[in-house]
């Protein structure tokens, strides 16, 4: 019998998590396209806010992000109480696994789904459950058929990732409405802000008590290398994440860069004009190349080959050329390459590899 300290149950079965790639031997002009991040990097007004609170980091944070959370119900038309600011997006999901999911409960996520609710709710001592998607949408009657007794948590991420579908808010309405009251309705709404006219469920959130919706600075604002996220439900919702959110979570540098790219609204609007437009563009070029893709509603387009051979052959191509894409097998689309949409040199870089792909598998 082995000896020593014993993980809790659960903690074993998890994968470790594996980011995109950043690097690619024997290529000094790498382009990154595997991490849905921003091509415009982050706002100018953050950058200038983080320099100055560089001067500041032997303090202390505010333990109750308070100027951040007012900041970001003045912009998105929230409640400030009803905020909570957490490193990423993610640490809010393991808050929720952790306040609302144990041992004998169970955390329902679709096929297609960000890998960490299925690594909270193992950390957590819950069972995760996968449910099919149809045709790379989220199927309303299938999450819901799949709800027993034991369910706590139904994970939706909305728009899709890596599909980049988007479930309309009727439909997450009419999720919401087939619930039980004590299973908490959580949507993901990473990539909200360049899905024209949704609000990521925020009006769900005003509605219902048992409706959580996430949100993040590392897309549309270009802050993922400083991990800040928030999640938006019913205050006790809210109060009981807090009793286990660290004092300290973020730090000062964090807090008033986020806060100052929420106030740049031109780079913001520049960012999702150039998103929208250029991903237009690269959807209808992938088509036109016989590469099958649906109509996005993120920062990315999922490229559909024919095979997972050709996926990976592809793949190879892109890197030969010195760009980095996201091979999604373990998100269910072994023949699928998740591409993010870049500038304008780079989704033309992309298309210039593609059709020499193309050219010489003809």
């Amino acid at each position: 019998m082995a000896r020593g300290p014993r993980p809790q149950p659960g903690i074993m079965d998890i994968k470790l998590y594996k980011g995109g790639e950043s690097r690619l031997k024997g290529h000094a002009d790498v382009l990154k396209l595997s991490s849905n991040e921003n091509p415009y990097g982050p706002s100018p007004a953050a950058l200038a806010a983080l320099r100055d609170a560089a001067a500041q980091m032997h303090r202390y944070p505010s333990t109750d992000h308070a100027s951040l959370r007012a900041a970001i119900a003045r912009t998105r038309g929230v409640d400030a109480e009803k905020v909570i600011i957490g490193v990423g997006s993610d640490e809010v999901i393991h808050f929720l696994c952790q306040c609302y999911a144990g041992p004998g409960d169970e955390v329902l996520h679709t096929r297609h789904g960000f890998s960490m609710y299925r690594i909270s709710a193992l950390a957590s001592g819950a069972t995760p459950v996968e449910v099919e998607e149809r045709e790379r949408v989220v199927d309303i009657d299938t999450l819901l058929a799949a709800v027993t007794e034991r369910t706590r948590i139904v994970f939706v991420t909305n728009p899709g990732n890596p599909t980049g579908t988007l479930v309309p808010v009727p439909e997450l309405k009419r999720l919401v409405d087939g619930l039980p009251d004590h299973v908490l309705l959580v949507l993901d709404g990473a990539y909200t802000e360049f899905a024209e006219g949704y609000d990521g469920g925020a009006s769900l959130v005003d509605a219902r008590d048992n409706v959580v919706m996430l949100r993040t600075f590392s897309k549309a604002y270009g802050l993922g290398g400083l991990r800040v996220g928030w999640g938006y439900a019913a205050q006790d919702i809210i109060d009981t994440l807090n009793r286990i959110r660290g004092p300290f979570n973020l730090g000062l540098p964090q807090l008033a860069a986020a806060e100052a790219a929420l106030g740049d609204t031109a780079f913001v609007e520049k960012t999702l004009r150039e998103n929208t437009r250029l991903r237009a563009w690269l959807q209808t070029e992938l088509r036109a190349a016989g590469i099958a893709c649906d109509d996005s509603h993120g920062n990315y387009v999922l490229a559909r080959f024919a095979s997972g051979d050709e996926a990976l052959a592809a793949d190879a191509r892109f890197r030969e050329d010195g760009i980095i894409v996201r091979h999604v097998a373990g998100y269910g689309f072994p023949e699928g390459l998740r591409i993010t949409i870049g500038d304008e040199d780079g989704c033309k870089r992309v298309m210039a590899s593609i059709h020499a792909f193309r050219g010489a598998v003809a």
